[in-house]
């Protein structure tokens, strides 16, 4: 009978998650009446069952992707990326050096870069290398490594070390997950690692993030989301998702909107 009302108890936390993007524990206790070791006993067997991220507190809906790949992702929802693109890439003040991350999102930010932006852009995307190639105002120089056929980005210790001969002023980061407490998150450790440090070594962060990413958590910790320059949402996000970023102080533009045009990134204090 125990497991059976344990089993019933994960379902509705599982449902609770999906309606409200975020469970706590404390209060999961009190809404089921138990104690919160067992509430955190439930989450500890949820999250190894691939149902949801633990973090501080409570848990988190998986961050999507992880299984995709960068094919998939580059299909899915291209006009909505493509709007992002547009907004960030008017973001980026001419002249900067510019780290763009891998990414299905990030591609279309860099197709969205004015040829006579005098840029220069380092990236460890071949995939973003091939887009700016051929543009007489952006100067590309790409990071080697080992290329992961499921994010398209080069990884491992050689374009780590690689990367940390160049100091930013903007980094525009692909986000696996972004939320308000977890902050900017990934699936792979060594896709972690060189975000974290290209983030550290930045002037300023730029993150572009569709629906599906925000108040989500992956595995691997990149940065807080305090760090967050500017955070670019899709025009129609909730008003409620991005409650918790502006609480943070995070400033925030909705890609199509005229504050898109108007944006231009702060430094990191």
């Amino acid at each position: 009978m125990s497991d059976l009302l344990a089993l019933q108890r994960r379902t509705a936390i599982g449902e609770l998650l999906a309606r409200e993007g975020r469970v706590i524990a404390s209060a999961l206790a009190e809404t089921f009446r138990v104690s919160e070791d067992t509430v955190r006993r439930d989450l500890r067997e949820m999250a190894q069952a691939g149902l949801c991220r633990r973090v501080y507190g409570g848990a988190l809906p998986i961050a999507p992707g992880a299984d995709t790949s960068l094919g998939l992702r580059q299909a899915g929802g291209a006009g909505r990326k493509a709007a992002l693109g547009r907004a960030l890439a008017a973001a980026i003040p001419r002249g900067s050096l510019v780290f763009i991350d891998a990414g299905s999102t990030n591609l279309a930010i860099a197709e969205a870069l004015d040829d006579d932006a005098a840029l220069t852009v380092v990236t460890n995307a071949p995939s973003v290398a091939a887009r700016l190639g051929e543009r007489p105002g952006i100067e590309c120089i790409v990071l080697g490594g080992r290329l992961d056929p499921r994010t398209g980005a080069c990884l491992g210790s050689s374009t780590l070390r690689e990367a940390e001969r160049f100091r930013p002023g903007v980094a525009v980061l692909g986000v696996c997950g972004v939320d308000a407490e977890a902050g900017i998150t990934a699936h792979g450790l060594e896709e972690a690692e060189l975000k974290s440090a290209v983030a550290a070594r930045s002037a300023t962060l730029l993150v572009a993030a569709t629906n599906d990413k925000l108040g989500t958590a992956a595995p691997y910790g990149v940065a807080p989301a305090g760090w967050v320059g500017t955070l670019f949402v899709e025009a129609d996000c909730d008003a409620a998702t991005l409650e918790p970023f502006a609480a943070r102080g995070v400033p925030i533009v909705r890609a199509g909107s005229e504050d898109a045009a108007a944006a231009r990134p702060a430094g990191r204090a």
